[in-house]
């Protein structure tokens, strides 16, 4: 029984995720979600990524949070328009919930929608809301076990961010052998070692940021031709 009923929830939330991603595709809209643990760098990742692309893409965010707006008013002091999510406790943003905050955007005017998820490895990455591609962000101060720990963030991601790379000398975290169980669970994955400290490695995420947006923008454009 418990099966069959999530089986009717994740179906209800795909309808819904599927009603998502045509309403943004329709207007060339780059959709990503953005995954991770708490403290991970999420924010910190979104925070150089706007700075980096603002004047070439517009963005937007979504932030999903439990109770706090904290990391909403970060991203705010950016520039760029956001919208907070807050769960009440819920540990994922479902599909549901996107949908009923994408009035609060100007959708005509953006390019790209980075939707930050609730820290969690586990819940998020089975619910889709409306994405095009799902990145995740491991810091190396949670350990080179996480990827086998956690398989199923790793495997849907189209990339994933190996942020804090800058604290790898005073830790013991195996560089190796994490690089070697992301491949091992997704083949096609791209790995971006990077700190969003000091900026190194940031280039490659904002070169893959870019290709997919365009790629995005090149599809609608062949769907209108």
């Amino acid at each position: 029984m418990e099966i069959k009923v999530m089986a009717n929830i994740l179906d209800k939330n795909d309808r819904l995720a599927a009603e998502v991603n045509a309403l943004l595709s329709d207007r060339g809209i780059f959709v990503l979600n953005l995954l991770g643990s708490p403290g991970s760098g999420k924010t910190a990742l979104l925070e150089r990524t706007i700075a980096a692309l603002r004047d070439e893409l517009r963005l937007a965010v979504i932030e999903g949070d439990l109770f706090t707006d904290k990391d909403a008013a970060r991203i705010a002091r950016q520039g760029v328009p956001v919208v907070q999510i807050n769960t009440g406790g819920g540990c994922h943003l479902d599909a549901n919930m996107v949908k009923g905050v994408l009035g609060s955007l100007d959708l005509a005017r953006l390019d790209l929608l980075i939707i930050e998820n609730v820290g969690n490895l586990v819940c998020p990455a089975e619910f889709n809301i409306g994405e095009d591609a799902k990145a995740t962000v491991l810091s190396i101060t949670e350990g080179e076990d996480k990827p086998l720990k956690y398989p199923l963030v790793f495997k849907q991601a189209s990339a994933v961010v190996l942020n804090k790379i800058d604290l790898l000398p005073y830790t013991s975290f195996d560089l190796a052998a994490a690089t070697e169980d992301i491949a091992s669970i997704n083949p096609g994955i791209v790995l971006i070692t990077a700190s969003c400290r000091t900026g190194e490695g940031l280039e490659g995420w904002y070169g893959w940021l870019q290709d997919r947006v365009a790629a995005k923008k090149n599809a609608k454009g062949g769907k209108g031709q």
